[in-house]
């Protein structure tokens, strides 16, 4: 959409902005099909307009999981206006520092803002299941083992057979192997909670010292360590195995028991699976050659939980063999 239709809708819907100062400045962001606009309404006050495809299911729901959120008080976006014919959302803008701008802060200066988005979140993990059934019409399906499936299956075509070009044969047999299986059925079958889906640092902005959900469009129901998981293995900033016990024990409230460090295995492992393959199929095929940068630190963390888990042997190994 043009810069000029931009602007014209915009004078429409917010017909006290001083039509002559208003400034819309396009926003890169992520892999998103979805554009991002910063609108300058004036020297002190600013806008993010966002441009949907009409076409994505998801993308429709957002402003409706959004004004959820705000009614359950967990922090993210004001909707401002929403026009579905357009396919156009004006939102608060709660400007440009995310989680992942602060990763070479001292640990004790990211931490507080980490705390702040494990109590965001949950909130939302938290939610009852009689205040969630509300939400249902508007969400993606949830996480089922067909889901955890895909995650798997989407990995092993994207990242191992596009980016490292293994043998078709090799995946076959891997993807084959009955842990993979195993893994998406235990998941599948525990009690799911809302989730967020893609909760990791860039999806993240600190204002005034709090954090904000955004990107939230993929929530559905799901498990906790999910996105624990996403956050704690997040492939774009590093973090200590002391300092995840440290934000677990937070979220937690406690030491964590085993059973839910090995579901936060099981997760992280399957996040880590989606994210490569997001990370080939963004690069390669969307073209967007700054995800594959991220690769290597995602093999290593996918390398180092699928090591804690059983019935992976000929997995590891062939991580291993990656170059």
């Amino acid at each position: 959409m043009r810069t000029e239709t931009l602007l014209r809708q915009t004078r429409l819907h917010f017909p006290r902005f001083n039509v002559d100062e208003i400034k819309i400045v396009p926003i890169e962001k992520g892999g998103s099909d979805r554009k991002f606009y910063r609108v300058r309404c004036s020297s002190e006050q600013s806008l993010i307009l966002v441009k949907y495809n009409l076409e994505r299911e998801e993308n429709r729901h957002y402003v409706e999981i959004a004004q959820f959120l705000e009614a359950h008080e967990i922090r993210a976006p004001r909707i401002y206006y929403h026009d579905t014919d357009e396919g156009l959302i004006w939102l608060e803008d709660l400007g440009e520092n995310d989680l992942f701008s602060y990763r070479a802060e001292p640990w004790l200066v990211r931490r507080a803002f980490y705390e702040s988005a494990l109590d965001e979140v949950r909130k939302l993990h938290e939610l009852p299941e009689t205040v969630c059934v509300e939400m249902r019409q508007h969400l993606p399906a949830e996480f089922n083992a067909a889901l955890y499936s895909w995650e798997q299956n989407y990995f092993f075509e994207n990242c191992l057979g596009r980016y490292f070009n293994v043998d078709g044969s090799v995946i076959d047999e891997l993807s084959g192997l009955p842990a993979f299986a195993e893994i998406a059925g235990n998941l599948a079958k525990r009690p799911r909670v809302l989730v967020h889906r893609d909760f990791q640092s860039q999806n993240i902005l600190v204002r005034n010292g709090q954090a904000h959900l955004i990107d939230f469009q993929g929530m559905r129901p799901g498990l906790a360590q999910y996105d624990l998981a996403s956050l704690l293995y997040d492939p774009y900033v590093d973090l200590s195995d002391g300092e995840r016990d440290e934000l677990l024990e937070h979220y937690c409230g406690d030491q964590p028991t085993k059973e839910f460090f090995h579901v936060l295995r099981l997760c992280a492992m399957q996040r880590l699976m989606q994210a490569l393959g997001a990370y080939a199929f963004l690069g390669l095929v969307k073209n967007h050659k700054h995800f594959l940068q991220h690769i290597p630190k995602a093999i290593c963390s996918l390398q180092e939980v699928a090591a804690k888990i059983d019935g992976l042997d000929l997995f590891k190994k062939s991580l291993a063999d990656l170059k």
